[in-house]
């Protein structure tokens, strides 16, 4: 029987004094905390399972309870994400759940987050983001893996000299008066030996994509993560890291 395999880990990296990532696999979260080591977890390959990052935005309120808010939900509904206009209207409703629970609590207000995941089901894999965080198809090229960048990024082009921006044009939440979201989606078919990373732009902003795959190179998966995390903190660690690699197998 086809499955799933996940491993993931998520940290605060070295310059933030505590983690505003969360994490969601299927039924499974991680929010706003820390794992020492990565955490492999396997699924049938059937009904949809929800592999994402949320991204608590940095400078607003409550970055780690807007995350782990949309993880939470997304844990509870995953299941049932079985097309497009469900996604979408799954994410809509994260990004009102984030809105009335700051008008509940005015210490919560302009609370925010990124978000950017799979669903993966037997027939399909449904790309999703709102925000900066990313999903990237892990091809092969003469026996090395390179990414492929499947989300879009919310973000204007980095000034001349930059690789990367820290604005972000869209998000769940973030701002104190209520917005509408309009999610990027993509349809893929669902293949087995396809390989997925699913992060925040604390692993892709100080380490190139480039580096990203020669980490991944000859590594298994749960050792994969750990390389992938050891970069990030190489280049600094500047941000919270989270990434998740996805494995589809039979």
């Amino acid at each position: 029987m086809p499955y799933i395999a996940v491993s993931a880990l998520s940290h605060e990296g070295l310059i933030r004094d505590h983690n505003e990532d969360s994490l969601v696999i299927g039924p499974w979260t991680l929010c706003a905390t820390v794992t020492e080591s990565p955490q492999t977890l396997l699924f049938p390959l059937g009904s949809p399972c929800v592999v994402a990052v949320a991204d608590g935005l940095g400078g607003h309120p409550a970055g780690e309870v807007a995350s782990s808010l949309t993880v939470r939900r997304l844990a509870a509904t995953g299941s049932g994400l079985d097309s497009e206009e469900a996604v979408r209207a799954e994410l809509r409703v994260c990004n009102d759940t984030l809105y009335g629970a700051a008008a509940a609590d005015p210490d919560l207000t302009g609370m925010g987050t990124t978000v950017a995941g799979l669903v993966l089901s037997g027939e399909q894999v449904l790309v999703f983001n709102i925000g900066d965080s990313q999903v990237f198809e892990i091809l092969e090229e003469d026996g090395k893996p390179r990414l492929h960048q499947l989300s879009t990024d919310d973000s204007p082009p980095p000034p001349p000299g930059r690789r990367t921006t820290n604005i972000v044009t869209s998000t769940l939440g973030g701002t104190v008066a209520p917005r509408e979201v309009e999610p990027h989606l993509r349809r893929l078919p669902a293949a087995p030996g396809t390989r997925y990373l699913v992060c925040s732009d604390g692993l892709t902003d100080p380490v190139p994509p480039e580096e990203l795959a020669a980490a991944l190179d000859g590594h298994d998966d749960g050792r994969a993560a750990f390389e992938l995390w050891r970069a990030a903190i190489d280049a600094g660690g500047p941000d919270n890291i989270t990434l998740a690699l996805v494995r589809i197998d039979e």
